[in-house]
């Protein structure tokens, strides 16, 4: 597990081996642990814009020792076919989940990147900016992921932050929908599961179930 002073730590570490200024997102638990709803993490999730900054991240982290893994058992079987898997990278109990330009077909969007939650400079031999999603992001991606505690980590920043604006989530699994076709639906399912601790109006899962059937 890596804590929230290992992770600050170990972003600062990775810049001062990257040999050009890298800018990359930040989901999942990372992106959480900077919002400050959880202390740990199994792993260390970044997306990165261009493959040359994901290849010059990877060398870095190289040179730290870490080798790259197989994802297998680690997300949904259904997920492991898509083409925009991530890389994974390990050392000890740390590990990294590296994709480019999209989490299993699921686009970084211009309305995605205008609404990002903060960013992050790590200053070293060159500048890592890691820039955090929006929570509605991390919940719509945690929602469609689907890995082990996921749901859990929806959960806790459902029950520490009660601001969450759902039209966002489903005005944006309706834009990604076109790509992707099981994004409503594992949407809905993973609402359905949450309505059993936090209200959901009803005019939320309409709004899903109408732009699903015009797929029908």
């Amino acid at each position: 597990m890596i804590n929230t002073k290992d992770q600050g730590e170990l972003l600062e570490l990775i810049s001062k081996y990257i040999d050009q200024d890298i800018e990359c997102y930040a989901l999942g638990g990372t992106a959480m642990m900077f919002y400050g709803y959880k202390n740990t993490t199994r792993d260390i999730d970044l997306l990165f814009q261009t493959r040359k900054e994901l290849e010059v991240f990877i060398e870095a982290i190289k040179q730290l020792g870490y080798k790259e893994m197989s994802i297998k058992g680690i997300y949904p079987e259904k997920r492991l076919k898509s083409s925009s898997k991530p890389l994974m990278f390990t050392r000890g109990d740390e590990r990294f989940d590296l994709f480019l330009n999209k989490i299993f077909g699921f686009k970084i969007t211009d309305k995605i990147k205008e609404r990002f939650f903060s960013r992050h400079d790590f200053i070293g031999k060159k500048e890592l900016i890691v820039k955090i999603l929006s929570k509605e992001d991390i919940i719509l991606l945690k929602a469609i992921t689907k890995r082990e505690k996921d749901f859990e980590d929806i959960q806790t920043i459902i029950e520490q932050d009660k601001d969450i604006n759902w039209d966002f989530i489903i005005d944006e699994a309706i834009t990604q929908r076109k790509q992707n076709e099981w994004i409503l639906i594992d949407l809905e399912e993973t609402m359905k599961q949450l309505k059993e601790i936090t209200f959901l109006p009803s005019k939320l899962f309409k709004r899903i179930y109408a732009e699903e059937n015009k797929y029908r």
